[in-house]
């Protein structure tokens, strides 16, 4: 398979989160790629985006599964006309994370033409970016699926770090309830806003503000808040009755969500509610686990160069595999721009990546 000429036509197709027709198109492209192996293609349809699901034989029970997307975030026209300059390819989904998807089909490739006796799987959402309901899906309709090793390249950004946990990504919407009144008599109303500032006041006491333009935190492992999104008033004489926030909470495995709903409740004030809309579980992996010791290894020797342990922040799908025991082996290639309009990832970082997965394969087949 030529990889890069892969990732180029993944990132041709528009597959912006919710764009069926191109989601469509993207999944019978990876389908037809394998038309002339014994590879088996389903494209599990679900009530919310299709999941696309390689395997080189019948069972459920893998060896290894490769976890991925091919959705990505909106983007203009021209970043899905890639451009490939002085080593990185430039344009929506390069980073995040189209690249890795070809990494993971020409894995399935290799494993198929080299007969490898490894029960391997390759998974690939079509909505990851809006919270992975497919997956949820895809996962429910088969609750037997297991695999030994997650392989998971949707994590970080630096080829030179295995990512050895992430944290738990928590959603809460706050909604604050007030009485309409005239603008210019605010002592007839309740002002709904002002309840959800007050609110939001008391949840800065417990979990601090963090920026760009402020002293940056040495240790960052730690609980962290964002308020995601903001809402209240509908015009500007009138006294809002009503109010939202979408708070996006990261929670280290040091913490709990009941831990997260006892400081909410210290935190509301008369007339404010707080409701979980999602939660999940952090990821996290033993850094001494002998399989990722010797993908680890294996990355090294092909690199020239040592490798390090990292923690992130972010979230991901194998968390769906970390539960069930599955070792998840967090590995990235090189770039930056994620979600941001100068996206793009070192190219030789992609065919690192390849040449790493496909040695630990050959490794595991032998074992």
């Amino acid at each position: 398979m030529d990889l890069l000429q892969t990732t180029v036509d993944l990132i041709r197709f528009r597959t912006e989160t919710g764009n069926a027709t191109e989601i469509t198109k993207a999944a019978e492209y990876i389908k037809q790629k394998f038309n002339h192996t014994d590879v088996r293609v389903e494209i599990f349809q679900t009530t919310a985006s299709p999941v696309i699901f390689l395997r080189n034989c019948d069972t459920l029970d893998f060896d290894v599964i490769v976890l991925g997307h091919i959705d990505v975030v909106p983007a203009a026209d021209d970043m899905f006309e890639p451009i490939i300059k002085d080593g990185k390819m430039y344009g929506r989904g390069t980073l995040d994370m189209k690249s890795f998807a070809a990494v993971a089909m020409n894995s399935m490739e290799y494993v198929a033409q080299h007969n490898l006796p490894i029960k391997f799987g390759v998974i690939l959402s079509t909505d990851e970016e809006k919270g992975s309901k497919s997956t949820e899906s895809f996962m429910e309709a088969y609750p037997q699926i297991n695999t030994k090793i997650v392989l998971d390249n949707d994590v970080g950004g630096d080829i030179t770090k295995i990512v050895s946990k992430c944290k738990n990504p928590v959603f809460v919407k706050i909604i604050a309830h007030g009485k309409e009144a005239h603008g210019s008599t605010p002592w007839d109303g309740i002002d709904a806003n002002e309840l959800l500032l007050q609110t939001w006041q008391n949840i800065r006491k417990i979990y601090p503000y963090y920026a760009a333009d402020l002293p940056q935190p040495v240790d960052k492992w730690f609980d962290t808040v964002h308020f995601a999104k903001i809402e209240g008033g509908q015009v500007s004489n009138i006294i809002s009755n009503y109010a939202e926030a979408l708070l996006d909470f990261r929670l280290t495995e040091n913490s709990s969500v009941e831990n997260l709903e006892r400081n909410l409740q210290k935190c509301m004030v008369k007339g404010v509610e707080y409701k979980i809309v999602s939660s999940s579980t952090p990821v996290v992996m033993d850094e001494n686990n002998q399989d990722i010791l010797n993908y680890k290894r294996f990355a090294e020797n092909i690199m020239g160069r040592q490798i390090e342990f990292e923690h992130i922040g972010g979230a991901t799908d194998s968390r769906a595999f970390a539960v069930k025991g599955s070792t998840v082996i967090m590995h990235s290639g090189t770039g930056d721009g994620m979600h941001a309009s100068g996206e793009y990832v070192e190219i030789e970082s992609v065919k690192q990546i390849a040449d790493i997965q496909i040695k630990f394969l050959e490794y595991l087949a032998k074992k």
